[in-house]
């Protein structure tokens, strides 16, 4: 634990400097949301922007109203974190699942030195930890030891109840840190309104080995959800190309709903070092 705190802090401090220096700005603008919610209507006068202009309530045909925004004070941060056993693929030192903590845990570090509160659930096809936002110190480390010794109950996944889960459970507009590898179906619909409804971040995790298996003949595979053993030729060119193909649409899908929703994207190989890409995604998070 202390080296997993150890590692945490240092990558922090590193993300830190660098979001600090090369943007020239605090490093707060990173987990800031829109920073306006809804407050009341009322009509429209004469110099009020044209884009705040309710058109729903306005076409009934009782004048022209505008949406009255105020400031949040209070910004949550949640992560909505997938620790199915897909999430285990990997090397012996490193799985997806680790980065992903690591991820979760310098984000989560990050967020409470800038956020109010932070919260926190773990999902494969049922819940598997929930914390409730807070701000508080000792919350804090009570997420991050979470998190750490986390032990997932099932192996399978179901992403669609967990949005849904995230849904019900947050009723302000909240920042939504979303990281899972995706290896499921059916969850469209449900990061379709979590994004209309909250300021998403997705971080799509996933290994080398699931775009390009090294050649090493006829070989068994273990798939650990479905818990069944299958064999596949690694050096067939049509196998590798499939392969390949099969991750680049899903790949390619995904960042698109994000974009066509206004949610930010951003993949990690859970081999490399993933600060860079934490810089880049937080550089457009400040231009949003």
């Amino acid at each position: 634990m202390d080296e997993f705190l150890k590692k945490l802090h240092k990558y922090e401090i590193r993300i830190r400097k660098a979001v600090n220096s090369q943007m020239r700005g605090s490093f707060s603008s990173v987990f800031k949301g829109t920073g306006l919610e809804f407050s009341d209507l009322r009509t429209y006068q004469y110099g009020d922007d044209v884009r705040a202009i309710d058109w729903n309530v306005s076409s009934k045909g009782h004048g022209t109203f505008v949406k009255i925004f105020r400031e949040e004070k209070d910004q949550t941060v949640f992560f909505v974190v997938d620790v199915s056993a897909s999430q285990e693929v990997g090397t012996a030192d490193r799985s997806k699942l680790d980065t992903t903590k690591e991820v979760c845990g310098i984000l989560a570090t990050s967020a409470m030195r800038e956020a109010s509160h932070v919260g926190l659930y773990c999902f494969s096809d049922k819940k598997e930890k929930y914390l409730k936002p807070s701000n508080s110190m000792k919350h804090g480390y009570q997420l991050i030891m979470s998190l750490f010794k986390l032990q997932p109950e099932s192996v399978r996944t179901n992403l669609a109840d967990a949005l849904l889960f995230t849904l019900n459970i947050l009723k302000r507009k909240s920042v939504v840190f979303l990281v899972s590898d995706f290896i499921d179906a059916g969850y469209e619909h449900n990061l379709k309104a979590l994004a209309r409804k909250h300021d998403l971040v997705v971080v799509h995790m996933y290994d080398r080995r699931e775009t390009s298996l090294p050649r090493l003949g006829i070989i068994p595979v273990y798939d650990t959800e479905s818990r069944r053993m299958v064999w596949i030729n690694t050096s067939s060119r049509s196998f590798r190309e499939q392969q390949r193909q099969t991750f680049r649409e899903s790949q390619q899908q995904l960042e698109r709903l994000c974009r066509q929703y206004n949610a930010n994207y951003v993949a990690l190989d859970a081999q490399e070092d993933y600060v860079p890409k934490l810089i880049d995604l937080f550089r457009v998070r400040k231009a949003k």
